[in-house]
């Protein structure tokens, strides 16, 4: 059965290694390069995510199939200028076989939770351009497209 809690510190090393899947993954499809050079988790990974465990405005979360862990997730509050709050999932990833049997709906539940609990105003995520997958999982719960960032790779690598 799959299920969601938060992360402790005996989870970390595991989910780094999930981390360093995510990176590897992102960083391979469109948008990725830029992505993983800006957004990506910051390593080491165990290091940024020890940080993260003990920051009151993070939640860390992880997903287990009978107690494996194979998912996790981590959302922090950002301080808005007018004083609310707003959601921001860093990071969510499922190992490719334990995806589509709803573990990364679990994450999300947990999320919003916990999301609601601080007064976040939304939740926002990023979808990088071409992963139809993620966008539509985060369609489903109710996050949508409120703003499209364009670039210009001027490396002439084309990322």
């Amino acid at each position: 059965m799959e299920s969601a809690r938060p992360a402790t510190s005996a989870d970390v090393e595991r989910v780094a290694e999930l981390a360093e899947q995510a990176v590897a993954e992102l960083t391979a499809t469109k948008g990725g390069a830029v992505w993983a050079r800006r957004e990506a988790r910051r390593q080491p990974y165990t290091e940024s995510l020890c940080a993260d465990l003990v920051a009151s405005d993070h939640h860390v979360v992880v997903g287990e199939i009978l107690g494996a862990i194979v998912g996790y997730a981590v959302v922090r509050v950002e301080a808005l200028r007018d004083g609310g709050a707003l959601g921001v999932i860093d990071d969510i990833y499922v190992e490719p076989e334990a995806r589509g049997i709803g573990l990364g709906e679990a994450l999300m539940d947990a999320i919003v939770a916990w999301c609601r609990d601080q007064g976040c105003i939304g939740i926002d995520g990023l979808a990088l351009p071409g992963n139809r997958e993620t966008k539509n999982f985060f369609e489903r719960f109710g996050l949508v497209a409120r703003a499209i960032v364009v670039h210009r790779s001027l490396d002439g690598d084309g990322s």
